[in-house]
């Protein structure tokens, strides 16, 4: 009990700092936050893109290896979702809102407002940000997730360990996990999770408002009483989803996010340039695939102009992933008992890899197909891209309607699996942590976006957040050099055994 309160005390004291920090002076806050993140990635670019391609090669060289039969829990554990919620879960918590967020808006972004190299608004322009935008949300940011998820449910429900970071690196460690250096490590993985999901929250409330602004010509766009309001209604629907615990509210919202955003893909597929989207999608995938060695160690060393680009997009995309890892990371292991390696891998890296590029493909598309068509789109806000997008087609108030819900249903699901995620670390990695201690971190969250969002500094701690995944990606390495070992042990002794 006393490392879980030094934990949760420990993280909640620079959870504090740090906000209070961004509420009381954005400025110095935002100026201090973005020197130290212009340092790390202009400086240790070269590392993300290292380490990051390490953690690919990684997941792949145990998916086709004969380890990867092993079982994460006792060989006769069978899972404890089905093969669809599963999916659905883990895709929600992962990557959902950004999706919504960033399908039109990237592409457009790499098309019309800054390439990575050819020109704005050119063929390649266009082909270049499929393939970028693709690589950004596909096999490297779901294998950052999978090496946290697969280490810590292995350790967790094959080897009996607590469902904490600094469980899975007593490979290595011993003993020393469970005293300052296990809190330290735990403690870098609690206020990353509660940080990365309170920048969301603000970003997702953002997001709404333009959407219900768009609806509603008489609800303001960009207004505080307004984004006041939203949280306060998210905040009661995640509480009452977190309550329920993980196979109810959880569960059906992941299953109706899935389905809204089945829907609205099918929509934008139809009403769309339908024979573009899937030109797009089937270009860019072997694109993708023809460029994937090259774009993963892209660092333009000699390329000032391409190398702040690399920076602005790769190396900040990288470290997001990063930051949401030990997050992600938990929530889907707590999901996945009784799957082999082999299964997690296929569910975890490449499911969510092909769908994030079916979606990209779709809206991406449609995003520079209203673009070309003299539309200017570059003058919106990020978070008003995609019903700018939606006011250019058909039925496009149908699609804001199920735009704004599915926002507003990825959202519930990540904020309640992030208030899972909390309770379980502030627990000792308890499987069903207590209800309150969700409803502390759950009100916790929301009042770290409200006073964000009020003070102008919410940018500022999503920089903070990035700051953060670097000392956290050393652990990353330390928990697949652990693993390697304990499943290489593990791998010959049943070899014995039979």
């Amino acid at each position: 009990m006393k490392k879980v309160t030094n934990v949760f005390w420990i993280a909640l004291g620079l959870v504090i700092l740090a906000v209070a920090y961004g509420a009381i002076a954005p400025g110095s806050f935002a100026e201090v936050t973005g020197n130290i993140e212009g340092f790390l990635t202009t400086s240790f670019g070269w590392y993300y893109l290292l380490i990051v391609s390490l953690m690919v090669l990684f997941c792949l060289f145990f998916l086709i290896s004969p380890m990867g039969q092993i079982r994460l829990g006792k060989d006769t554990d069978k899972p404890e979702f089905s093969f669809g919620s599963w999916i659905a879960m883990l895709f929600s918590a992962g990557m959902g809102i950004g999706l919504v967020f960033w399908g039109a808006a990237e592409p457009l972004s790499h098309f019309a407002i800054d390439p990575a190299t050819a020109e704005p608004g050119s063929a390649e322009a266009f082909k270049e940000s499929m393939r970028f935008t693709f690589f950004h949300w596909g096999i490297h940011a779901w294998a950052i997730y999978a090496v946290v998820a697969l280490s810590l449910a292995y350790f967790q429900f094959r080897k009996g360990e607590p469902g904490l970071i600094s469980a899975t690196l007593k490979p290595i460690f011993g003993n020393k996990m469970n005293g300052p250096l296990g809190v330290a490590v735990d403690v870098i993985a609690v206020f990353a999770t509660a940080v990365g999901v309170a920048t969301t929250l603000g970003f997702g409330t953002v997001q709404i408002n333009e959407g219900l602004s768009f609806l509603i010509p008489s609800v303001p766009s960009d207004n505080f009483t307004v984004q006041l309001i939203i949280i306060a209604v998210i905040t009661v629907l995640f509480m009452i989803s977190a309550w329920s615990g993980l196979s109810k509210g959880i569960k059906y919202l992941s299953n109706a996010n899935m389905v809204l955003a089945i829907a609205l893909l099918a929509l934008v597929l139809i009403l769309g340039p339908t024979l573009l989207i899937l030109n797009t999608f089937t270009d860019s995938l072997g694109a993708y695939f023809q460029n994937l060695m090259g774009m993963s160690f892209r660092a333009a060393p000699i390329d000032g102009e391409n190398r702040a680009w690399i920076d602005g997009w790769t190396i900040f995309y990288w470290a997001w992933w990063i930051s949401w890892s030990p997050f992600v990371g938990i929530f889907i292991a707590r999901i996945s008992r009784g799957r082999t390696i082999r299964q997690f891998l296929v569910g975890v890296l490449l499911i969510p890899t092909v769908i994030s590029f079916i979606w990209f493909a779709a809206f991406g598309s449609t995003a520079m197909d209203v673009q070309n068509s003299g539309v200017d789109l570059t003058g919106l806000l990020t978070s008003e891209v995609l019903f700018g997008v939606f006011n250019e087609l058909p039925m496009g108030i149908i699609l804001s309607i199920i735009a704004v819900m599915l926002i507003t249903t990825f959202f519930i699901t990540s904020a309640d699996s992030a208030t899972f995620v909390l309770g379980m670390q502030s627990t000792n990695g308890s499987l069903n942590p207590a209800n309150s201690i969700k409803l502390t971190w759950g009100i916790a969250q929301s009042l770290i976006a409200v006073i964000l969002l009020s003070a102008g500094g919410l940018d500022a701690l999503q920089t903070a957040l990035i700051i953060a995944a670097f000392p956290f990606s050393f652990i990353m390495l330390m928990m697949m050099a652990s693993f390697y070992k304990a499943v290489t042990l593990d791998y010959k002794a049943t070899k014995r055994k039979r």
